[in-house]
C-alpha cells in the first residue's frame, strides 16, 4: 500500500471484544450491507441513492451495526472512539489521494504524461504489453515498497499507452495491480510485508524469503495468463499508432527532460522521503516544466498561464486534440476528481469502526477460529477472516493486524512456525484487499487508474489467485514449516 506511518499505530490497537453479542448478531449488519450493495448494483445502476450511492449504504449499514450495538450494551463513545480511529488512520492516504488528483493534473499539462504515452507507444507493442505491464509495475513497486505509488506514476502511463493500442482498461489495470502488489509484497520498504511478520512474530526477511514459495509460482501463472492473452488479443489501436505519436507531438512539446520529473519523484521515495512531500515536489516540478514547455497548452487552457495551472491541480482539466481516444486520455479531474473516492473510503471507515466498536469483527473472527480444527482448517480461517475483514472493515491494515492477533496462538499451538501466518496474512490480506470497490485500496486503484473495481477484478490474477495457492499448499502440506523445522528449509 502507501508508505504511512501506521505499523507502530496498528500493531499497537486493541481488539473490542463484547461477551454481549453473538455471532448471529454480529451478522446483521454484514447481511444488510451486502443485500443493499447487492441490490444497487444489480437491480438500480449503481443509483439507489444517486452518485454517492455505495457511500449512503455504508453510512446505513453503521446506522444498523450501531443499533446492534446498543443493543448489546456498548457505549455511543465507544463506537465513536473507534470511528475517530479509523478516521485518523486514513489521514495520510486522503492527503495522498488529493495530492495523486493534482499530480495527474499537473503532469498532463505539462506534458509529461502524453511523453510517457509518446515513448511507451515506440516502445511497447500488444504483443508483450500486458506482461511487460506487469514486469514494469512490479519493479517499481519492489523499489519503492508502495503499490500506491506505482499506480500514481507508471500506472497511469500504462493505462494510457495500452488504450491507445486498443487494449481494454480492465486488462491493463489487471496486469498494474498484480505487478504492483507482486512488488509490494517482496518489498522490505512496504509498510504491510513489515507489518504481517510483526503480527505473527516472526523477522522480516524470513517472512520474505517464505513468501516466495507461494508468491513466485502465483506472479509465474500470472505471466504466462497474460503472455498467452497478449498474444491473441485482438486490438484496433496497432495500426494508429502513426496517426496517434503525430497528434501528440504536434499537440505538446514532446521531449526527454520532461522524465526528470517523475525520476525526482521515484529516486526521493527511494530515499525513503515521506510520500506527501514526494508527491508535493512532484506537483510543483510539474508545475514549472509547464511554464518552460507547454506554454501554448497554458495559454490554450487560460487566459493566465498560472490560473491553468491552478486550475489543472484542483479542477477539471480537458486538452482537445484532433483524436477522440487521446481526447479522452488527456483529461483529468485534479484534486476535485478525488473526492468521491476520499467521500467511500470515509463511510467504510464509519461502518468498519462501528463494527469494531461494537465487537463484531472480534466475534466473528473468532467463530471463524473455533472451527479451526486441522491444519487445513487453521489456514482456510486465516484466509476467510482476511478477506472477510477487508469487506467490513475496508481497511487493508484491520485485515492483517485483527487475524494475525487472533490465529497467532492457534499456529503455536498446532506447532507451525510463526511464518506460516505471516506469509497468510499477506497472500489474503494484503493481496485481495484491492479487489473490494469500498477498501481504502480498491477505492484508491480504481480512482487513480480510472478503471472501475468490477472491470479489473478478474484480470487482477495475482491478487485472486494468491489465497487460492496458499489453500492448495495447506491442502497438500506444502511448505508448512514447523516450529522445530525453523531452521530449515521447511
Amino acid at each position: 500500500m502507501s508508505e504511512q506511518n501506521t505499523n507502530e499505530h496498528r500493531e499497537q490497537e486493541h481488539i473490542v471484544a463484547n461477551k454481549e453479542l453473538n455471532l448471529l448478531e454480529a451478522l446483521i449488519p454484514v447481511v444488510l450491507l451486502m443485500a443493499m450493495l447487492a441490490y444497487n448494483i444489480f437491480f438500480a445502476n449503481g443509483e439507489w441513492f444517486g452518485e454517492y450511492s455505495n457511500q449512503f449504504i455504508l453510512l446505513i449499514g453503521g446506522f444498523f451495526a450501531a443499533l446492534v450495538g446498543f443493543f448489546n450494551k456498548t457505549s455511543f463513545a465507544t463506537m465513536v472512539q473507534e470511528i475517530w480511529e479509523n478516521l485518523r488512520s486514513v489521514f495520510i492516504p486522503i492527503m495522498i489521494l488529493f495530492l495523486v488528483g493534482a499530480l495527474a493534473g499537473t503532469w498532463l499539462v505539462s506534458g509529461i504524461i502524453p511523453a510517457m504515452v509518446y515513448y511507451g507507444l515506440k516502445v511497447l507493442s500488444p504483443s508483450i504489453f500486458l506482461p511487460a505491464s506487469i514486469v514494469i509495475a512490479a519493479i517499481i513497486s519492489i523499489a519503492t515498497g508502495s503499490s500506491w505509488t506505482t499506480s500514481a506514476t507508471v500506472g497511469i502511463a500504462l493505462v494510457g499507452i495500452g488504450t491507445a493500442l486498443g487494449i481494454p482498461t480492465g486488462m491493463i489495470a489487471g496486469a498494474v495491480i498484480s505487478g504492483a502488489y507482486f512488488g509490494d509484497k517482496m518489498s522490505p520498504l512496504s509498510d504491510t510485508t513489515n507489518l504481517a511478520p510483526a503480527m505473527a512474530g516472526t523477522d522480516l526477511f524470513t517472512h520474505i524469503n517464505y513468501m516466495f514459495y507461494t508468491t513466485g509460482p502465483t506472479i509465474l501463472i500470472t505471466l504466462v495468463t497474460f503472455s498467452i492473452i497478449s498474444l491473441n488479443i485482438d486490438t484496433t489501436g496497432s495500426a494508429d499508432v502513426t496517426g496517434l505519436l503525430n497528434t501528440i507531438d504536434q499537440t505538446f512539446n514532446i521531449n526527454p527532460y520532461l522524465f526528470i520529473v517523475p525520476l525526482v519523484v521515484i529516486a526521493l521515495i527511494l530515499l525513503k522521503t515521506k510520500p506527501l512531500l514526494s508527491l508535493g515536489i512532484g506537483v510543483v516540478l510539474a508545475a514549472v516544466f509547464a511554464f518552460i514547455f507547454q506554454v501554448e497548452i497554458l495559454n490554450g487552457l487560460s487566459d493566465s498561464k498560472f490560473g491553468a495551472i491552478i486550475n489543472a491541480i484542483l479542477s477539471d482539466t480537458s486538452i482537445v486534440t484532433d483524436n477522440e481516444k487521446l481526447n479522452e486520455l488527456f483529461s483529468s479531474g485534479g484534486m476535485k476528481g478525488m473526492l468521491w473516492t476520499i467521500f467511500l473510503i470515509c463511510c467504510a471507515m464509519v461502518f468498519g469502526g462501528i463494527m469494531d466498536g461494537i465487537g463484531a469483527l472480534s466475534r466473528i473472527t473468532q467463530s471463524l477460529l473455533s472451527v479451526a480444527k486441522t491444519v487445513f482448517g487453521l489456514f482456510a480461517s486465516t484466509v476467510l477472516s482476511c478477506i472477510g475483514l477487508n469487506v467490513i472493515a475496508s481497511d487493508q491494515y484491520l485485515a492483517l493486524v485483527i487475524p494475525g492477533k487472533m490465529f497467532k496462538k492457534a499456529y503455536e499451538d498446532k506447532g507451525l512456525a510463526p511464518e506460516n501466518l505471516s506469509r497468510t496474512l499477506e497472500d489474503s490480506g494484503t493481496v485481495t484487499s484491492v479487489l473490494i470497490p469500498w477498501n481504502t485500496c480498491g477505492a484508491y486503484q480504481s480512482s487513480v487508474l480510472g478503471v472501475g473495481v468490477g472491470e479489473y477484478f478478474m484480470f487482477a490474477i495475482f491478487n485472486w489467485l494468491s489465497p487460492i495457492t496458499t489453500l492448495v499448499y495447506a491442502a497438500f502440506g506444502l511448505k508448512i514449516r514447523q516450529l522445530a523445522q525453523k531452521n530449515n528449509i521447511g
